[in-house]
């Protein structure tokens, strides 16, 4: 027997797919390195995996963890975990970075240098990646070491972002204050004042015409 047709035009999907909306993280995701790790031990050889994964805000927050794990989704929670404690603020001035920096770290170098507006961030490989995730508009960056391991790099990085003066981070303080004053909005209309009392004068003149019309 064939089955019944079943008339479906009335209907507009299936489910409450649509309904709710997803809140946004607070923090963008990028595996930075993801490998696969053994460790021999006396019954055998241990397989894990290792994940560098980078986070940030894009507006100054950045931070990076390294862990281990059974799988791979365990080992980038744990690092991602361990990458919201060892956050950092990077500082802006004019739309970039306030004065040119390098740091080394092993076998690892890099620098970094501010540039003009409009001009992007001129890197490549994980310190592009670093510098996007921070939020920095405008910067050059080049790796003067001679090795590719990603882990290296990206310390060396982080190192080089947290050796800035302090006579720069406190003017990169003061132009994010007057940045927020300017986007303040500003209050509508004008604020009406409150009406002047009537002097004492005044009230005596027209008491006295008061009693004159009646006499």
């Amino acid at each position: 027997m064939s089955k019944p047709e079943r008339n479906n035009k009335g209907r507009k999907g299936r489910g409450r797919r649509g309904q709710f909306k997803r809140e946004k993280p607070e923090f963008e995701q990028h595996i930075a390195d993801l490998a696969r790790v053994t460790r021999v031990t006396r019954g055998g050889k241990q397989l894990s995996f290792r994940a560098c994964v980078l986070i940030g805000d894009r507006k100054g927050r950045v931070g990076y963890g390294i862990q281990k794990g059974k799988d791979v989704q365990i080992a980038v929670e744990k690092a991602v975990k361990q990458a919201k404690k060892n956050i950092i603020n990077v500082p802006t001035v004019f739309e970039t970075i306030p004065h040119a920096t390098a740091a080394k770290f092993k076998a690892a170098k890099c620098i970094i240098k501010p540039a003009p507006k409009g001009s992007g961030i001129i890197a490549g490989s994980v310190i592009r990646t670093v510098l996007e995730l921070a939020g920095v508009p405008n910067a050059s960056a080049k790796m003067l070491g001679k090795t590719n391991n990603k882990i290296a790099n990206i310390k060396a990085t982080f190192d080089a972002l947290q050796s800035f003066k302090p006579a720069a981070l406190a003017k990169a303080k003061k132009n994010a204050s007057k940045k927020e004053k300017t986007d303040s909005p500003k209050t509508e209309g004008k604020v009406e004042k409150p009406a002047a009392k009537k002097s004492t004068n005044t009230k005596k003149v027209a008491a006295k015409a008061e009693t004159a019309d009646k006499k």
